[in-house]
């Protein structure tokens, strides 16, 4: 039952008294120390009763009774049991009785004694509060069942009263520390090794923890009567992992200056993995062996950690240069993750800036572990992830900084040891994992990095409708085809939609893809018609001499009338999702695969959409292969959208690609929810004739109809920029001039159209005595904005006035 090893700060014995289940007594749960039971520790105390531990209980603070004031304490009436019998005491003998725990929560008293002959001085007395803390510390770590049963400890093993703990003193000024020889001990430094530097003792921690030991030693953080505590692992000379626990107190000095730091270090054994962690390491180990990409890595880490840890969001991510290139997010719903991670979501590789989160950024600079509590001061990017606690986990491989794992809660989460020691043995298994999976995987990762720098990296957003896109891979070969796909905003509010197929799987059918993406979206952004823009796209493909062919399908929609021109080269037919649900594949003439004809020529195909129905282009790695006829694989692609719920276009698509089977293609989706505008905008023509008052004429056909449209403020500025855009138009250029005057809910819109593809240019000085040059600058001057668009076979010159009139 007892310890004779017991000796700290002048206490040559400590006893523990937890509180029972009824709440009425404390129990003898541990003494250490006790030379033969002569201090005559009584089993149970009545809190009814008067007695050093129950008054310290009760009072919720220490209690210190000299040898006089002791004997004097024993002599008075008392109701109930001391806690020392009231036999043979040694002589010079003191007593201190310290609560454990703070505020409601209250778990008992430790009893310290000691032959002192001026009982415990006010270093003694702020050392062993200390040293209660660090029980109240392990005895909040033990079932209740186990301190709470009436007879002392008399087995072996862990212990609540630590053994092996030691006390030292650091002086702020000069920056010596004093250490006795148990903390030498505990740390694995011979006495005569030890030069009294603090440097000395922070070189035997995990490096993991060297950062945090540094704040907690900071006079700035601690108080005289506050202490900190902070756990923290070194490795003995032999190789051991251990476990320690550390409290500190500052001392001030009579000018009410810190003059020394007070500290406490004991073997915090409580802290030593339990059979549970080492479990999940253990199978952790065991299935990282066996995954080969880095997606596997990184489900296999979620799947590991999310229920021990009862984590409410995992994302593990590869650190590429000073991106974050997300491999999983769990749970997988964007609504979940805060909005910058919600705007990377839907590109098929989601990533991140690591410099637009700079709290990331520098976390994963220094390479430690980093964990932030509730409240933390975050930007939105990560507090979203964790508001109730974060844990950012660097995965290090070979010296370097391979991935990062960040762990977020919701509910208010205190960060236990145990888990900051769980997530840093996970952080090297992991990281190893993903660096094995580069290395055997290397084609996979080729594949993914050619892939991402030559599809769009996420679509834009579009003025009444939405569009998501998904590519997979091919499961053979190199693992990267010629699929495509694009989203093109185009001028009055088109838009053009773009899926392609080139022949193959190999570098050069990505090659080529990327040159006819290329191509395609310049032919359009130059404001071809939808044929002229395949017809260009096929010369172009047919003079690269190449043996490879594509397919393509492309779709030009006016987003305000919902009439889409579809030319197809090859390709499947589209999809349509009515908005009764019915589904169809819509019937789109069609002309050779690109590269086949130099002059192969190419229909078009008109077809109006109702707000509600979603437009679906595929490739037809999702709906043929060599275990699926094509015929069925476009039954099930119309059964899955009939059965989708439009409303989430991106759980659509994601249910589009749970129809492939036995795939060995690769596979691209393209969808577009058309919801139509609000409002559609009025639109007039001009056609400018080349007369010596031509610009009389535009201005009057302005003026009018402006009137007619409800606007009376901006005739005038809107008169000036017609008379500056016609007059540079007649003056500049030959051939045809149009003057096309647009009015959506907030803005007027002046085009002025020419043949001429040369565009104007904004002179930097202008001698006002000239009779020319000012006309852009004055355009710039009274408008909202300005520019130049090329057309097919000249341009465009347009401004844009705010307007606050009515319509008509």
């Amino acid at each position: 039952m007892t310890r004779a090893n017991f000796a700290f700060c002048g206490a040559e014995l400590a006893a523990v008294y937890v509180l029972t289940e009824s709440g009425d007594e404390l129990r003898l749960a541990e003494v250490v120390g006790d030379r033969g039971g002569t201090y005559g520790l009584p089993a149970v105390v009545s809190l009814d009763g008067r007695s050093p531990a129950t008054d310290a209980y009760r009072a919720g603070r220490p209690l210190w009774l000299s040898p006089a004031e002791l004997a004097a304490y024993l002599s008075a009436d008392v109701r109930g049991v001391s806690p020392v019998g009231a036999g043979t005491l040694p002589p010079k003998f003191s007593l201190g009785a310290l609560p454990l725990g703070h505020g409601t929560t209250q778990l008992g008293c430790l009893i310290v004694a000691g032959e002192t002959a001026d009982g415990f001085d006010a270093d003694r007395r702020n050392l062993l509060e200390l040293y209660a803390d660090q029980v109240t510390a392990g005895l909040e770590s033990v079932p209740a069942r186990v301190v709470g049963r009436p007879a002392p400890r008399t087995h072996p093993g862990p212990t609540l009263v630590p053994l092996h703990s030691g006390a030292f003193t650091l002086t702020l000024d000069t920056g010596l520390m004093e250490a006795d020889a148990r903390v030498l001990e505990l740390l694995g430094i011979a006495e005569e090794d030890f030069d009294g530097r603090v440097e000395t003792l922070l070189a035997c921690a995990v490096p993991d923890d060297i950062p945090a030991l540094m704040a907690v030693v900071e006079p700035g953080r601690l108080s005289s009567s506050s202490s900190e505590q902070l756990a923290f692992r070194i490795r003995r000379p032999g190789g051991e992992l251990r476990w320690l626990g550390l409290r500190c107190r500052l001392r001030f000095g009579a000018d009410g200056a810190p003059e020394r730091v007070l500290g406490v270090v004991a073997d915090a054994v409580y802290l030593r993995p339990t059979d549970d962690e080492v479990a999940v390491v253990q199978a952790l180990s065991a299935r990282l062996a066996g995954a080969t990409t880095v997606r596997d890595v990184s489900r296999t880490v979620v799947e590991s950690l999310r229920q021990p840890l009862a984590a409410s969001r995992i994302a593990v991510a590869e650190v590429e240069a000073d991106r974050l290139l997300v491999t999983v997010l769990d749970p997988p719903e964007p609504g979940a993750w805060p909005g910058l991670w919600q705007t990377e979501w839907r590109s098929e590789w989601p990533d991140a800036s690591c410099h637009s989160l700079p709290t990331l950024e520098s976390a994963l600079r220094d390479g430690h572990m980093s964990l932030w509590p509730p409240g933390a001061d975050l930007e939105p990017g990560l507090l979203g992830i964790g508001p109730g606690g974060l844990a950012v986990v660097p995965l290090p491989a070979d010296g370097r900084l391979v991935g990062v794992c960040l762990v977020g809660w919701d509910a208010a989460h205190e960060f236990a040891p145990e888990e900051r020691s769980l997530l840093t043995a996970v952080a090297g298994l992991v990281g190893n994992a993903l660096r094995r999976a580069h290395a055997l995987d290397a084609g996979h990762e080729l594949a993914r990095m050619l892939q991402r720098s030559l599809l769009p990296r996420k679509l834009p957003v579009l003025p009444g409708g939405v569009a998501v896109a998904r590519y997979l891979p091919a499961t053979a070969g190199l693992e990267v085809g010629g699929d495509w796909y694009d989203v093109i905003p185009l001028a009055d509010a088109h838009v053009a939609l773009v899926i392609g197929d080139v022949q193959g799987h190999s570098a050069a059918a990505a090659t080529i893809m990327g040159q006819m993406r290329t191509a395609v979206r310049a032919y359009a952004v130059e404001g071809h018609p939808p044929d002229v823009v395949v017809s260009r796209a096929n010369r172009l493909l047919v003079g690269m001499e190449t043996d490879l062919f594509a397919t393509c399908l492309y779709v030009d929609l006016d987003m305000e009338e919902g009439i889409a021109i579809f030319v197809r080269a090859g390709h499947l037919q589209p999809l349509l999702r009515h908005p009764d649900g019915t589904t169809e594949e819509l019937a789109v003439d069609g002309g050779p695969p690109l590269g086949v004809l130099a002059e192969a020529e190419f229909s078009m195909t008109e077809a109006g959409l109702l707000p509600g129905t979603l437009l679906t282009l595929v490739t037809d790695g999702l709906v043929e292969s060599a275990h699926l006829p094509l015929e069925e694989g476009i039954r099930r692609a119309n059964e899955a959208l009939g059965a989708a719920d439009p409303s989430d276009i991106g759980r659509v698509a994601d249910e589009l690609l749970g129809t492939v089977n036995g795939r060995d293609d690769d596979v691209a989706v393209l969808l577009l929810r058309y919801d139509g505008t609000r409002v559609r905008p009025l639109r007039t023509h001009w056609t400018v004739w080349r007369l010596t008052n031509a610009v009389l004429h535009a201005r009057r056909f302005t003026a009018r109809t402006l009137r007619s449209w409800g606007l009376t403020d901006e005739i005038d500025i809107a008169l000036l920029v017609v008379s500056e855009l016609v007059t540079n138009a007649i003056a500049h250029t030959q051939g045809e001039v149009d003057l096309d005057l647009t009015l959506s809910s907030d803005r007027l819109r002046i085009a002025v159209n020419d043949t001429s593809p040369r565009s104007p240019v904004k002179p930097a000085n202008v001698d006002w005595e000239a009779t020319g040059g000012r006309g852009l600058l004055i355009v710039e001057a009274t408008t909202e904005s300005w520019g130049s668009l090329p057309l097919s076979g000249g341009k465009q010159v347009w401004a844009e006035i705010e307007v606050s009139g009515a319509r008509g």
